[in-house]
């Protein structure tokens, strides 16, 4: 039987060097590295049918004399250790490359490429080091559960909020536009009266998210619901209510079941993508409609005086609340640049790490 030359495919790593040789159910191997030049000889299923084969390289540096090989049904696969991390040029001492040999292209990578490869291997082991050595939370248990529970009620309560407004839009139409205060502002006081947990959690540790951001989004829609719409009986009627509370829970019915997901290790792939993709169009027209609102506002507290911030008598008039208003609207709009920036921040942080991981 004569010997022949099967297909072989080769790409490097700083520290290895692996081929793939293309040969099916291989028999009677014999690998090996002498005077660093590989030999290989089998018999088994190959470009030429079943047959003999056989090859040699002489590589361009040094390597160890230490072969590992596995074979499976479709091919052999062997690993070569470089004895230094250095990346080579080529594989083979010889300029021309043999006939036989191409790139494995599925696991080719480029210098930069495997370099991060390895900083991202080292980063790995060094946390795992680290992990061993710190002394595991004898409460992690207990925190994912409340975080599940906490995240599963505001999942629950901006869902029927959401489920509500849309069936009452379905069946009334408009109509329903002047009447969503007074239908759904009791789950909406104590959704986000809980959302204050949102603030809490980050400044004692349960989570590790910032304190301003969240702080600056509770707080805003709050300032919204209790003393825009919850003191001013005028407001209660207008459509603005339907367009700010609508918004409020569609961005929640997809944020708020990708953080209980995340307390149990799980994730969806579409879930996660809604959850960091439709903010964006939403969060600037909620804060548009929460705008909107204030503007609307403004004459009414000036009419009615309430909240106004009485003066010293000499001056014999009061300040009007109105005025805190316009410098809050100012307030309002730095608070999105500053939650979009961070928002984006976590958006790209997110798929460039899942881009990592796939590749």
């Amino acid at each position: 039987m004569q010997a022949l030359t099967p297909h072989v495919y080769w790409a490097q790593r700083h520290g290895e060097i692996y081929l793939r040789v293309e040969i099916s159910d291989a028999q009677n191997l014999s690998i090996g590295v002498e005077e660093n030049i590989l030999h290989f000889k089998g018999q088994g299923h190959g470009a030429k049918g079943e047959n003999e084969y056989e090859f040699s390289l002489e590589f361009l540096k040094l390597v160890k004399p230490e072969v590992k090989h596995k074979s499976t049904q479709r091919q052999v696969n062997i690993t070569v250790k470089k004895p230094e991390h250095v990346w080579w040029d080529r594989l083979t001492k010889q300029e021309k490359k043999p006939l036989f040999l191409a790139p494995d292209f599925d696991r080719w990578l480029d210098e930069s490429d495997a370099e991060m490869e390895l900083r991202e291997k080292e980063e790995k082991i060094n946390k795992v080091s680290i992990e061993s050595r710190v002394r595991k939370d004898p409460f992690l248990g207990l925190k994912k559960g409340f975080l599940f529970m906490y995240n599963l009620v505001q999942f629950l309560g901006y869902s029927w909020i959401f489920v509500n407004m849309t069936v009452r839009l379905f069946i009334l139409g408009q109509d329903s536009f002047y009447d969503t205060f007074h239908t759904i502002a009791d789950v909406m006081y104590f959704c986000q009266m809980l959302a204050i947990m949102e603030v809490i959690n980050p400044a004692v540790g349960l989570v590790k998210t910032g304190v301003m951001p969240a702080f600056i989004q509770v707080m805003g829609r709050n300032f919204i619901l209790f003393v825009i719409f919850g003191t001013l009986e005028d407001m209660q009627n207008k459509p603005v209510v339907f367009f700010v509370f609508y918004l409020w829970s569609i961005i929640e019915i997809f944020r708020y079941p990708f953080y209980m997901l995340a307390c149990i290790d799980t994730e969806w792939k579409l879930l996660t993508w809604l959850r960091y993709t439709i903010w964006i169009p939403l969060y600037p027209l909620g804060v548009l409609a929460e705008a909107v609102a204030l503007i609307q506002s403004i004459p009414i507290f000036d009419e009615t005086k309430l909240l106004s911030i009485p003066l010293p008598k000499a001056i014999g008039m009061s300040l009007s609340f109105s005025y805190i208003l316009q410098l809050y609207l100012v307030i309002m709009f730095l608070g999105l640049f500053i939650n979009f920036r961070h928002l984006f921040k976590q958006r790209s942080r997110r798929f460039r790490t899942k881009k990592r991981k796939a590749n």
